[in-house]
Order: structure tokens, then sequence, then C-alpha cells
């Protein structure tokens, strides 16, 4: 394996590690956001432009370097720019950090792992990934979808099932848009919330009827898979 395939993993890797060896996530959350709102809100106001396209790159750069902030920037976005824009401009950038460690991975281990994986599993793995090629779409939109597997898991294993870029992407972004939207939606109405005293956790802000909702909504993305096992093989 040549040195400069690794190199885009590793180097994300790397700034993960420094991300977290520095402490940086304590400057994350909505304490902080508090402090710093009406400064933010008074620069957006000034340079829109320049805010839109700073969110959108930063919001990449976390999602490809799989910074655990994600949550909270989210919702900033919404606090800053709305349910709508913020839900759009957060969709745009998580998209384009997600394309980034896919690719990375895909090309430092893909290959690879998938040779390995054949040696040991042989016809087995043979079928599961005829099963992914067939409903990649479904299971990856799936996993977008439901709010318990991590973002930065679900970014990286379609690498090494032979998911099509095309299909990634398609899935990402139907599939992140509901809970994009539900942050967003909160950010927007954190006014009452940061002029409480005491603090905060973004994930707070989460009620089960929402996280229900969206477990639910990700059961309904398998719909086509089972209707698709359900038929007999003289209607298909």
């Amino acid at each position: 394996m040549q040195a400069r395939q690794l190199f885009p993993l590793l180097l994300l890797a790397l700034g993960l590690a420094l991300f977290l060896a520095l402490d940086l996530n304590r400057y994350f959350d909505l304490a902080t956001l508090r402090d710093q709102q009406a400064g933010l809100r008074h620069w957006v106001a000034g340079h829109p432009l320049l805010a839109v396209m700073g969110y959108i790159a930063f919001y990449a750069a976390l999602v490809a370097f799989s910074l655990p902030v994600a949550s909270l920037v989210t919702l900033t976005g919404g606090f800053l720019f709305g349910p709508w824009l913020g839900t759009a401009w957060t969709v745009l950038g998580a998209t384009l950090g997600a394309i980034a460690i896919f690719l990375a991975a895909r090309a430092a281990l893909g290959n690879r792992l998938a040779a390995m994986l054949h040696h040991k599993a042989g016809s087995r793995l043979a079928a599961l990934e005829h099963e992914l090629r067939s409903n990649g779409f479904h299971y990856l939109l799936f996993l977008r979808l439901v709010p318990a597997f991590p973002f930065w898991l679900v970014n990286i294993a379609p690498a090494f099932f032979g998911i099509p870029l095309r299909t990634y992407i398609a899935a990402t972004v139907i599939g992140i848009l509901p809970g994009t939207f539900v942050f967003a939606y909160l950010g927007h109405g954190l006014d009452t919330t940061l002029a409480q005293s005491g603090s905060v956790d973004a994930a707070d802000l989460l009620s089960l009827e929402i996280l229900i909702a969206l477990t639910l909504l990700a059961l309904l993305s398998l719909l086509p898979v089972w209707l698709k096992r359900r038929r007999r093989p003289g209607q298909e």
C-alpha cells in the first residue's frame, strides 16, 4: 500500500487526536454560545455571504475530522440562520465532510480490507456485498435516520463494502435531513434556553417523541427491502 493512499485518512485521524488532546471540546457548549450570541449575530448580519461559506466549510471540516460537536454546531446554525437555511447549510457542509472521509477511507483501506474479508469469509461476504449493492441506499438511509448509530461510523463503513459514491451521497442527504431540521428548529428557538442560568446540554433539548419519530422514519426506509423480500419469484 502506498503512503499517499493512507495520508488523507491519517491526516483526518491526526486532526481528531489533536482536537481531543487539546480539549478543544470545552469551547463547544451552550454556555459559550450564550456568551457569544450577540457578537455572532452581529457578525453574521454584517457578513452574510462570508458567514454562510465559513459555516459550511467549518461543518464540512468537523464531519471530515469526526469531531464530536455536530449537535451543538447544528443548533448554532439554526440559531444564526433560521430553521430552513440552517438546515440547508448544515446538510451541505455535512455531506461534503462525509464525502471527504468516505473517499479517504476507501482509498486507504477499502480494497485491502475487502480482499482480507473475502479471504476469511468467502461466499458469505459475497452474499453480503450483493445485498448491499442491491439495497445499499435503503440500508444506508436507515443508518442515517436512526439516532443510535454514530455519524462518523456510518461515514466510514460504506467505504468498505463497495457502496457507490452516488448512492452514498443520496442516502446521506436524504437521511440527515429530518434530524438536521429538528436540531436547526430547536436552535432557532434557543433564545429562551440561553437566557436561563445553569448548564444545559444540547442532547437535553431532544424529547423522547422526537427520537421515536426518527426511529420510526428509519424503519420506514427499510420497507422497500422488506416488500422486495416478500415478493414471490413469479411476481418479480
